[in-house]
């Protein structure tokens, strides 16, 4: 709408120009505390809700290939776009001189296994646990199909057994 002197400003106009268009505004878009909202295309924003999950039991494996433990995860399912930020954490012993790794999952709209360099790794840590943390961003060359992708700490070992406690994860979907 052009304003134009002495004419009148209806309340259909004042409606549709300037409530509706304050209605497209990100504070009154959003709908859950904690939240931030991400682009998700041309001129177009989505509300995207932190997720975390954790597990605090202490369980083992002896897998050289990642995989579940009896307990299995902790896992979030989130909406997201092409990008996430991942972090997890956990405490990682191993028996031995091996080493053992945690890493992530991700399984729904996209699919990723769990991969050596995006995980928590301790190398040669016999019989001392440790708490370790890492940080994942899909991004890039690992980016995600928008829609629904659950994240699943997955664990494996190099040798000797890998005990895993304390563990934790929070998706920051973009």
């Amino acid at each position: 709408m052009t304003a134009v002197a002495n004419s009148t400003f209806t309340a259909a106009q004042f409606n549709q120009f300037v409530r509706d268009n304050l209605n497209e505004t990100a504070p009154a878009k959003a709908v859950s505390a904690g939240s931030y909202f991400a682009v998700d295309g041309l001129n177009s924003i989505a509300e995207r809700t932190p997720t975390t999950d954790g597990i605090l039991t202490s369980e083992t494996t002896t897998s050289t290939t990642f995989a579940n433990l009896a307990t299995v995860g902790p896992s979030v399912t989130v909406d997201t776009g092409p990008y996430a930020l991942v972090l997890i954490h956990c405490q990682v012993e191993n028996s031995g001189a091996g080493s053992a790794y945690a890493g992530v999952e991700v399984s729904g709209a996209t699919s990723y296994a769990a991969a050596l360099n995006r995980a928590v790794n301790v190398f040669n840590s016999a019989n001392t646990r440790i708490g370790a943390s890492t940080a994942m961003l899909f991004h890039g060359g690992l980016t995600l199909t928008p829609g629904t992708n659950t994240f699943t700490m997955k664990y494996r070992v190099s040798s000797g057994t890998g005990t895993f406690a304390d563990r934790r994860i929070i998706v920051m979907p973009l």
